[in-house]
């Protein structure tokens, strides 16, 4: 009987035992169960920082890459394809970090591309900002040098100008001009000979005289003398053969054309002009021309 009742403690207590193994097995089973869920919810939730990490990374670099692009710049073709190229690279990231979930080594793999795209993104600023510093000093060049052009063409400008000042004056200086000058009407016999008359009726030719005043710059040699007879009643005499020649920048008609051979010695010129129609009564204006300018004028009265 005393066996009986010592035998029933010892059961009842490994009874307790058991329970107690099977209640700390299950604790330790929750604790376990616990820690695995709250580490799994922790890489859920550093995986979606790090992802939102990583797109606001490319939203930097792709703003980055539209800054540099802001200033127009125009690019070489290897620029350009590497524009091109980073634009393309940010949208696959995209799309690979907009999937639902990644794994450790897509995740992994995505953090090492974005660092790579973020060195070539920094080489390609670079590049660009190089690019600009370069057509900023173009540009300063070639404003210079338009600067210089202009210059250079206002100096050929007031250059020729001069010249042509010059040569006018040269021209100008070189013409003939009278020094005296003086025109007699004569009647002209039948047996040839000439005196000289002051009535119009007997008057049918005109003798003008004149000296060239002295000029050393003028050309020696063979000058033409263009000559216009003003009548009493203002109108330019012509005949058949009278023609047009330029002086004082403008054309004019002449009445008689003839040359002489200029050597500066002050020699007289005559001029001997026989007028077909009867001369009238009044004064007659004898205008002469050389070298593209009045040389000089006369003029007689007959009665």
């Amino acid at each position: 009987m005393e066996n009986q009742q010592t035998q029933e403690p010892k059961k009842n207590s490994n009874v307790i035992y058991f329970l107690v193994v099977v209640i700390v097995a299950l604790l330790g089973t929750d604790v376990y169960l616990y820690m695995k869920k709250n580490n799994s919810d922790l890489k859920v939730v550093y995986q979606n920082d790090e992802k939102t990490r990583l797109q606001t990374e490319l939203d930097s670099l792709e703003a980055q890459i539209e800054q540099v692009n802001s200033g127009k710049t125009k690019m070489s073709a290897e620029l350009q394809a590497k524009n091109d190229s980073l634009k393309s690279k940010i949208k696959v990231l995209r799309s690979e970090l907009a999937k639902g979930k990644l794994t450790a080594a897509e995740l992994s793999k995505a953090q090492e591309d974005v660092k790579q795209l973020r060195y070539f993104v920094t080489k390609y600023t670079a590049d660009i900002d190089e690019l600009k510093k370069e057509n900023v000093s173009l540009t300063t060049e070639r404003d210079t040098l338009k600067t210089n052009l202009t210059s250079v063409s206002e100096k050929a400008t007031n250059l020729e100008k001069q010249n042509q000042d010059l040569d006018s004056k040269v021209k100008v200086a070189s013409a003939l001009k009278v020094a005296t000058t003086s025109v007699v009407g004569y009647k002209v016999k039948k047996n040839g000979k000439e005196s000289d008359e002051t009535k119009a009726k007997n008057v049918n030719k005109l003798k003008i005289n004149f000296t060239v005043a002295s000029n050393a710059i003028a050309a020696k040699g063979s000058h033409d003398i263009y000559i216009r007879i003003i009548d009493p009643t203002g109108n330019l005499i012509t005949g058949a053969d009278a023609g047009t020649f330029n002086a004082d920048s403008q054309d004019l008609q002449y009445t008689y054309k003839t040359s002489i051979d200029f050597k500066d010695d002050g020699v007289n010129y005559t001029v001997d002009w026989v007028y077909a129609s009867p001369f009238q009564k009044g004064t007659y204006t004898v205008l002469l021309y050389a070298d593209g300018y009045t040389m000089g004028k006369t003029s007689v009265t007959f009665k």
